[in-house]
């Protein structure tokens, strides 16, 4: 067997239809794209549009609402915390905060605070400072001998008005 030899398998690459090249293409005058109207004619073309029946994304009902004043919490739990005692990525001795989270790289942004979940097991004695925390995550701090403070979350200001 030669390098000349190597050939693709048969079917595997198409050339692409040449629309426009006249009539003997097969694909000339109109390109496959039908009569005249909007639909030949380039960028304009009503998304779903059906023909003057009620179009679907209209005929269903609206659900739910959007709440411009929610928080959105960066959670973490109590053993990815622990493993990040363990690498040295977190000081036992500090505080923990959102900013020495962000900075050791156990969380990529504190978004509108941290939130403190209760999976796993911790066994550093640690001082927390977060802006929530459940309540088994709280229990298994203090049992371990560390303290969770909570702070008052931070205030959003695009959803305020002036």
């Amino acid at each position: 067997m030669k390098l000349s030899d190597i050939a693709d398998n048969s079917g595997s690459r198409k050339k692409r239809m040449r629309v426009g090249r006249g009539i003997g293409s097969g694909k000339g005058k109109t390109a496959g794209r039908g009569g005249k109207g909007q639909t030949a004619r380039s960028g304009v073309r009503i998304k779903g549009f059906e023909g003057g029946q009620m179009p679907l994304h209209r005929r269903l009902p609206k659900r739910g609402f959007n709440n411009i004043f929610r928080l959105e919490f960066a959670e973490i739990n109590l053993d990815r915390l622990q493993e990040a005692i363990d690498a040295k990525l977190l000081d036992a001795k500090d505080t923990v905060t959102a900013e020495t989270l962000v900075k050791a790289g156990v969380l990529r942004r504190s978004r509108d605070g941290v939130r403190l979940l209760g999976r796993g097991a911790l066994k550093a004695k640690l001082n927390i400072e977060v802006h929530g925390a459940s309540k088994p995550a709280i229990a298994a701090v203090e049992k371990a001998g560390g303290t969770v403070k909570i702070l008052a979350p931070a205030e959003k200001d695009e959803g305020k008005a002036a």
